[in-house]
């Protein structure tokens, strides 16, 4: 079982997997060169062709490294973190008892996020089964691990978090999917007006919770993980939507320009926007 193999031998695997999927004609290779063409349009063609090897490199092993931190101890995962930056915010925020809505982008290995937060609190987070039943135990299984209470991604899901934050707790939210239109407003994200989730910003409005950005970053030279917390602007708080949005999405692209070879540019983020056109659709643009 791949959890079962030592993580340096599964990265290199998983890397050499990526690089064959940039040589070939892949959906993942179209997906992420149209992503990267629409947030970097001032790249050179050989600089993208390089971000997206990268990218497809880094996705793989993102997916594998997931696998191994599911099948392992909560101890294992810690001892991949070698370094922290920032967890004063962390603290401070966890200290301020008003309750702290973590934001996660899908970059680096979120995963490994799980095992550190749950040191220092009980966190409610939100789960959406997989739709195979296997992998779908098996991801269950690694999360019942830790100390958190999962909940449905549904009104009722909504209600338990918000009462959550209410009474100081701490949830974590991973808000840059395409939502559903009932769920998400217009707003620029890497120079596209898609349409993105409103419930980071309408929970920290109603809740005037502490907001605060995190990631995990792989450090190839040393072989460990970096997490770090950074403070996001209070404009996230506003009653005013749309500016709670907007910030929310200038502060994930601040999170991700860090090493945007480690974002998940293989997901169709852009397949809702302003026109409403599906840009992936577009066989002139690139």
């Amino acid at each position: 079982m791949v959890s079962k193999l030592p993580m340096a031998a599964i990265q290199s695997f998983a890397k050499a997997v990526g690089s064959l999927l940039f040589k070939t004609n892949s959906s993942l290779r179209k997906t992420t060169e149209k992503n990267l063409a629409l947030a970097y349009p001032d790249m050179t063609s050989d600089e993208r062709d390089v971000l997206t090897q990268k990218s497809m490199q880094s996705q793989c092993m993102t997916y594998a490294e997931s696998v191994k931190i599911w099948g392992s101890s909560t101890d294992y995962a810690l001892s991949l973190i070698t370094k922290i930056q920032g967890e004063s915010i962390f603290k401070d925020a966890i200290n301020a008892q008003k309750g702290v809505l973590v934001v996660v982008p899908h970059f680096g290995t979120w995963e490994l996020l799980n095992a550190w937060l749950n040191q220092h609190s009980s966190p409610v987070i939100m789960y959406k089964p997989n739709k195979n039943e296997d992998v779908d135990r098996f991801m269950l299984e690694a999360r019942q691990r830790l100390n958190a209470m999962l909940v449905p991604t549904d009104e009722s899901g909504v209600r338990a978090i918000f009462k959550h934050l209410k009474s100081g707790g701490l949830t974590v939210m991973l808000p840059d999917h395409v939502p559903k239109e009932s769920g998400g407003i217009y707003s620029m994200f890497y120079g596209q007006n898609a349409l993105s989730s409103t419930l980071v910003s309408k929970l920290a409005s109603k809740t005037q919770c502490k907001v605060i950005g995190m990631t995990c970053s792989r450090n190839e030279n040393s072989g460990g993980f970096e997490i770090v917390v950074s403070e996001i602007s209070e404009d996230i708080l506003s009653k005013d939507l749309q500016l709670s949005v907007d910030t929310l999405n200038k502060e994930m692209e601040r999170m991700i320009n860090v090493a945007p070879e480690q974002y998940l540019w293989g997901y169709k983020r852009f397949r809702n926007i302003k026109a409403h056109q599906n840009l992936y659709n577009l066989k002139n643009r690139k």
